[in-house]
């Protein structure tokens, strides 16, 4: 245990025993990470860094902690959920691809787009993944396919369930729900015919 408590590997791993995950030492260049398999779908907790530069030559970090989860798709579909803010509140006004969906929860404090509105509505009408979500006090959730940043790096008709925020999450009530919102969508996906039972190619490195 460090001086401000538990470390951040010790507190993975320990919620990595606790859900039956493996903590995995990806080395020096990589960040360590908690990989879970549900179902037939593998999840991977891990963190990543990003360096940008001012115009005065000075560099800042930031470090993200991010969840994946590859699956097959069948439907194409594809969603966004970021918290809204002043700069989104103004996009909001003049962007009609932003999607009510009926509670005020969601509508009050999210941007959400999809390309399939009465989907992203079914999914967000679960009460368990509504619950799961209200726990994350800072949430980006969406899917990723290769027409962003993994292009090229996801096999044909494979998507991703992905999920970031700023800083380094070492609360284990929030790891462990967020292992459970992962796993209670892609349950939605699969009844709600947008993957299939089987698994993807593809191993998160």
């Amino acid at each position: 245990m460090g001086l401000f408590g538990p470390s951040k590997d010790e507190i993975w791993s320990q919620v990595a025993r606790d859900i039956g995950g493996d903590y995995i030492d990806r080395g020096f260049w990589k960040s360590d990470g908690l990989r879970y398999q549900h179902g037939v779908w593998e999840i991977l907790l891990d963190t990543y860094t990003e360096t940008d530069s001012n115009t005065s030559g000075t560099s800042h970090n930031t470090t993200y902690t991010r969840m994946r989860a590859p699956f097959v798709s069948q439907s194409n579909f594809w969603f966004k959920l970021y918290p809204e803010n002043f700069f989104s509140s103004i996009g909001k006004l003049f962007n009609s691809q932003d999607i009510e969906v009926g509670d005020p929860f969601f509508d009050d404090r999210f941007i959400i787009k999809s390309n399939q509105p009465e989907k992203v509505i079914q999914l967000l009408s679960d009460p368990q993944i509504k619950s799961l979500i209200q726990q994350q006090p800072r949430i980006l959730l969406k899917i990723e396919d290769n027409d962003g940043f993994w292009k090229n790096k996801l096999p044909a008709g494979t998507h991703e369930l992905y999920f970031s925020c700023v800083g380094v999450i070492k609360e284990t009530a929030l790891l462990r729900a967020l292992f459970e919102l992962f796993g209670h969508t892609l349950n939605a996906f699969a009844e709600n015919g947008i993957t299939t039972a089987q698994p993807p190619n593809i191993t998160l490195e």
